[in-house]
């Protein structure tokens, strides 16, 4: 299983996995289609969650435990101007991943001198201190009474209330994500961040500016959860402090280690499996046992560790592996155990 997980291109599986949800609605599952869209729905707003802060702790390697935080941001802001401006979803998306990104430079730029457990505490304080706002400021949130009649997104005049309408909407918003994802990974700024998330020293004696990066990764990391949030808002047409809380972070950072840190593909297969799974395990067990299904969901991740300790489908690159390879071929050759032309990679002799 691993070898086969091992040898799954990245951009062929991505492609595979989109083809497969795309078609899901057109399948004759009877009355349970509705369901099962929304529960994939859930799925593809997890991927896009997940996505977005795997740019922090997997492109970084910084343990961001607030990400949930921008989320709530990206919800309230959605649902504060449909209700009180009812500005049209297609503008508030791009506003509320602008506010998102605003407020991850402002929690960035002082904190990311911070390493390890510091910033990790730092970050859990800012969620924390996001949801008590969003339940005190009553004037602005509405507090515990949460905030109600938040208008559906409409295409040409045409309300979305549909599930198979907001399947789609979360597929297009995810195929985004993943472009602009993807996009930075392979730029020069996504080889800078890996660089960092490695060797922090070598990268500045690089020239790399750690502190610009780094921010530039959480404003960006935090107007993905913010846009997530406010597609959120739009569907479920109403939000309450308690929808996002501390927990919603670490579950969105277990779906990233399932899946493999660093990995486009990886991370969107954690949120597939895990997020309907954990709705499988609601509804199946009996309710004197309704709350084992967190004991379950925690040990299946320890299995995971145990047996996959790098997730299901772990970022190594190509020219990754070659390097290593090449790398211990010359150590070997310096060792006096190989042969001078075995020091050489084939494919270097080719070139």
């Amino acid at each position: 299983m691993k070898q086969l997980l091992d040898k799954i291109p990245q951009r062929q599986a991505t492609a595979g996995l989109l083809i497969c949800v795309l078609i899901l609605p057109w399948l004759p599952l009877g009355d349970s289609t509705n369901y099962i869209l929304r529960v994939l729905t859930m799925a593809m707003l997890y991927m896009v969650l997940a996505l977005g802060l795997n740019i922090v702790p997997g492109f970084n390697g910084l343990l961001d435990l607030g990400f949930v935080g921008f989320y709530g941001i990206g919800a309230y802001t959605a649902g504060l101007l449909t209700v009180h401006f009812g500005i049209s979803f297609w503008i508030i998306v791009p506003l509320a991943a602008l506010n998102g990104a605003l407020w991850g430079i402002l929690l960035g730029a002082p904190t990311l001198r911070l390493t390890g457990d510091y910033f990790a505490i730092v970050t859990f304080g800012f969620s924390e201190l996001v949801v008590m706002t969003m339940r005190n400021e009553l004037w602005l949130t509405r507090g515990p009474m949460g905030l109600p009649g938040i208008a559906p997104p409409s295409i040409f005049g045409h309300e979305i209330t549909l599930d198979w309408e907001y399947f789609y909407l979360v597929i297009f918003l995810l195929i985004v994500v993943v472009f602009i994802v993807s996009r930075l990974q392979d730029s020069k700024i996504g080889r800078a961040w890996f660089g960092i998330r490695e060797n922090e020293i070598a990268a500045q004696c690089c020239g790399i500016n750690l502190i610009q990066y780094k921010v530039t990764a959480f404003a960006i990391s935090a107007s993905i959860g913010a846009a997530g949030g406010a597609f959120f808002a739009n569907w479920f047409k109403f939000i309450h402090p308690d929808m996002f809380k501390f927990w919603e972070s670490v579950l969105i950072l277990c779906l990233i280690v399932l899946g493999g840190l660093g990995s486009i593909v990886g991370t969107m297969l954690g949120a597939l499996v895990m997020i309907p799974l954990f709705e499988i395990l609601r509804t199946v067990l009996p309710q004197e046992l309704f709350n084992a299904r967190y004991l379950i969901y925690g040990a299946t991740l320890v299995i995971m560790m145990r047996l996959r300790p790098d997730g299901l489908l772990p970022f190594i690159q190509d020219r990754e592996k070659k390097a290593k390879q090449a790398a211990e071929r010359l150590s070997d050759y310096l060792a006096g155990t190989r042969k001078p032309e075995q020091a050489i990679p084939v494919s270097s002799t080719k070139e």
